[in-house]
């Protein structure tokens, strides 16, 4: 990855993290699952919180952490927080994204943002990047966007046990109508590949 890449993905993180947060209509096109059909909920019954997972096929970075999302699916699931492996990259096809999600035992629901649309609602710059959204009513409101934990202090450094698990004590939080905890650095991975205006 190149110097300009890296300061790119750096800038960009910077920028997002002072936006406002993001809100959403529950019901919108939000995408197209696995079969090209357009998704346009990201929230049904019982849904309390929706965490989006930004993932891509060809980045090692990202799929290093599809144990801890999957851990995470596991452990919130039942209390009402909908996961979502969301791949905004346009080289990551249905097939491409289906073989992977395979050779990766990954079985959540998935989306494909050919529109990334999803990247802009969650202001996310890379892959690996997760983003929360409270259900309000008829609204998602963003409440977290970043890093999954401090396992990876920089491109090529990392610690052989994350120290914080920053998305984990970000969803608990949620959940209980907690201050959200930000994340204590930017995320780490691989920048994701913007489509041309």
């Amino acid at each position: 990855m190149s110097l300009r890449v890296i300061c790119r993905c750096a800038l960009s993180t910077a920028l997002a993290s002072i936006l406002a947060p993001a809100n959403a209509v529950i019901q919108r096109d939000f995408g197209l699952d696995l079969h090209s059909q357009p998704i346009h909920q990201l929230a049904g019954p019982g849904v309390r919180v929706v965490v989006l997972f930004f993932a891509a096929s060809d980045c090692p970075i990202s799929n290093r952490y599809v144990p801890e999302i999957t851990r995470l699916t596991q452990k919130f699931s039942a209390q009402g927080v909908h996961f979502l492996w969301v791949y905004p990259n346009a080289a990551d096809s249905a097939q491409t994204v289906s073989d992977h999600n395979r050779d990766f035992s990954i079985t959540g629901d998935t989306i494909l943002d050919p529109n990334q649309s999803l990247v802009a609602l969650a202001h996310a710059t890379v892959t690996p990047e997760a983003a929360i959204f409270r259900v309000e009513g008829e609204t998602l409101r963003e409440v977290y966007h970043g890093r999954i934990d401090d396992r990876y202090i920089s491109l090529g450094q990392e610690r052989p046990q994350p120290q914080r698990h920053e998305l984990e004590e970000a969803i608990t939080a949620a959940l209980h109508s907690k201050p959200i905890p930000q994340p204590g650095g930017p995320p780490v991975g691989c920048s994701i590949v913007f489509l041309q205006k």
